[in-house]
């Protein structure tokens, strides 16, 4: 090494870094520690380059060794605060946070790390005010906006939540995450239609994903429309998360003998349900560090013949992978409700009840796959309880419900819940969700009520519950429950049947919008299927209304579930099977008559 001094060394490490150089960077390291074992920014620097390179084990020893050779700096707290949280260790991960922050509560990058912690436990109001805290100290930061704009999504301020991300967009126009964020918040917004939704992913498209689709090698893929397949499933959520519970019936119940499966997962950190999913996977594949170049080589390397996106534009979304095209048939499933606009991506699968033919086909550039019977296959939880007795027989009242994300409750579908309460004498709603735990966010919620004539006292507002045991039973106090609209739920619709729930759902003219109308004809309840919102309001009073049909609904639910093709895994995975085998025969016979 020249003769530079250590702050100098120090500085060329930094830019090494920086630069993606994580070699050069960590021999000045460890240089710096071959004279000055104590130096702190050294152990620092070494420890996150430990972390990118994937040595996880070494990352958090080293971070924590920066900790105690310099427990005042606020920097070293935020760094592995930063590190443990994409670990999974979220407790030690909130001690760190909150200590940087404590030590320095102008350290910007430390209330962004704090924040991100802060949304992933439901404290959003909390996260929402550490990232405004943080924008005042570095407003030019695209990434705070961001943050921000995903935080006011969660919590229902849309508005706010779309002009916060439009605004990360102008301070940096390359800045993907942002685009993603705002495109999801659209899908949201009661006020978005499907052409303008169209035309929103289609700009996202023309911008970051065709000029990556234009320079892409043909595959050299082997056009046999007879053998064993290799599909690819990229996902961040192969975890507990809710796109699992629909993803994990078709992992298993995948024949073997003529299908490789591959996963391939965006998340950083793991938990029990990924050790279960590893399982189910001829291979598993942690693509999390990798940028979005190299996944797509190992993609193509692993010579994956149908790849298939669960996530979009939703967290853990990688879209420019596909972009890419490693994959010679590229398909869109199950995560997200709109269309990618991307030509990379052929084809989305869905249902005729949730897309009918000639209503939504459109607003698609992938070509529609309808399934027979449903798009979805939901798998039952194992620590699901018993189905508990209807509320209303012990205390001679009905309690409706809603269990959905706060960015699905419009003021349309507030507005209809507050008619049917106020049709229905002495009846309640419960309202589950992580923001409603916290104060102002529920304050704001009962105002929207009270705007209908609807006082606190006829609202039960619950938020996060860590067991998920618990957040089932939490249905055994909802004798109906009502479904989101325009952006119908899943997760919990299935949960609430499943729980012995009736569920009333609107039928709408998108994808998004017809969920519940999938789930519900899946089932054998069409009847609770309303055609426009005084239809909505007219089935929930009536239901509401009529005790008999309630204790029957409540009893027939969970067995109606198992008996229908909602939970049949093994002929819904067959059905998507020979999907996946028809639309490869049709690129081995375009491939087999000339370039593909």
């Amino acid at each position: 090494m020249p003769q530079v001094t250590i702050e100098q060394a120090m500085q060329l490490a930094s830019r090494h870094y920086a630069g993606g150089n994580l070699r050069a960077a960590g021999e000045i390291c460890r240089s710096i520690l071959d004279v000055l074992p104590d130096h702190a920014p050294a152990t620092l620097l070494l420890g996150l380059i430990a972390h990118q390179k994937g040595d996880q084990a070494a990352a958090v020893e080293l971070l924590y060794r920066s900790i105690r050779l310099d427990p005042a700096c606020s920097e070293y707290y935020s760094n592995c605060g930063g590190v443990l949280r994409m670990l999974g260790r979220f407790d030690e991960a909130l001690a760190c946070l909150q200590q940087a922050v404590a030590l320095d509560p102008d350290n910007a990058s430390a209330l962004n790390n704090l924040a991100i912690e802060l949304c992933s436990r439901g404290q959003h109001d909390q996260a929402i005010d550490a990232w405004r805290r943080a924008i005042a100290l570095e407003p030019r930061d695209c990434r705070y906006h961001q943050g921000l704009g995903c935080a006011l999504t969660e919590v229902g301020l849309l508005d706010e939540a779309i002009a916060s991300l439009q605004h990360a967009i102008e301070l940096d126009a390359d800045f993907v995450p942002a685009y993603s964020s705002l495109l999801l918040a659209f899908n949201y917004h009661p006020r978005s239609t499907p052409a303008f939704l169209l035309e929103q992913h289609r700009r996202f498209a023309r911008r970051f994903a065709e000029p990556l689709t234009a320079a892409a090698a043909a595959c050299g893929n082997n056009p046999d429309p007879d053998r064993t397949l290799r599909i690819g499933y990229v996902s961040g959520d192969f975890r507990r998360h809710s796109v699992m519970y629909f993803l994990e019936p078709i992992l298993r119940h995948h024949d073997r003998s003529a299908f490789d499966v591959f996963c391939y997962s965006t998340c950083a950190w793991a938990d029990q349900v990924t050790d279960r999913l590893r399982q189910c996977a001829s291979q598993f594949r942690d693509i999390a560090a990798l940028d979005d170049e190299a996944a797509a080589a190992l993609v193509r390397s692993d010579a994956i013949d149908i790849l298939v996106d669960l996530s979009g534009h939703m967290s853990g979304g990688r879209l420019l992978v596909f972009a890419r095209k490693p994959a010679p048939v590229q398909v869109s499933y199950l995560g997200y409700p709109s269309t990618t606009a991307m030509s990379a991506i052929d084809y989305r699968i869905t249902d005729a009840a949730a897309d009918p033919p000639g209503m939504t086909d459109a607003y698609f550039s992938e070509r529609l796959l309808r399934l027979p019977q449903t798009f979805l296959c939901y798998g039952p939880p194992s620590d699901a309880p018993d189905v508990a007795p209807p509320p209303f027989e012990i205390d001679d009242r009905v309690t409706f419900g809603s269990f959905n994300m706060l960015a699905k409750l419009t003021p349309q579908t507030i507005a209809a819940w507050a008619r049917i309460l106020a049709a229905v004498s002495g009846s309640r709603l419960l309202l589950k969700c992580g923001p409603l735990g916290s104060a102002p966010t529920a304050t704001r919620i009962m105002a929207a009520f009270a705007g209908h004539g609807i006082a606190a006292d006829r609202l039960i507002l619950m938020g996060h519950i860590d067991s998920h045991s618990e957040h089932l039973a939490t249905y055994g106090r909802i004798d109906i429950a009502l479904d989101s609209f325009p952006y119908n739920g899943a997760t919990t619709t299935c949960e609430a049947m499943w729980m012995g729930v009736p569920v009333v759902a609107l039928a709408g003219e998108t994808h998004h919008a017809r969920v519940g109308v999938s789930l519900l004809t899946a089932v054998g309840l069409p009847e609770l299927i309303a055609r426009d919102v005084d239809d909505y309001v007219r089935l929930a009073v009536e239901l509401a209304q009529d005790r008999g049909r309630l204790t029957r609904l409540r009893r027939e639910m969970r067995p109606r579930m198992a008996q229908s093709a909602l939970t049949d895994g093994g002929r819904f995975t067959r059905s998507l099977e020979a999907v996946y085998r028809r639309i490869w025969r049709k690129w081995c016979a375009r491939r087999n008559c000339g370039p593909a």
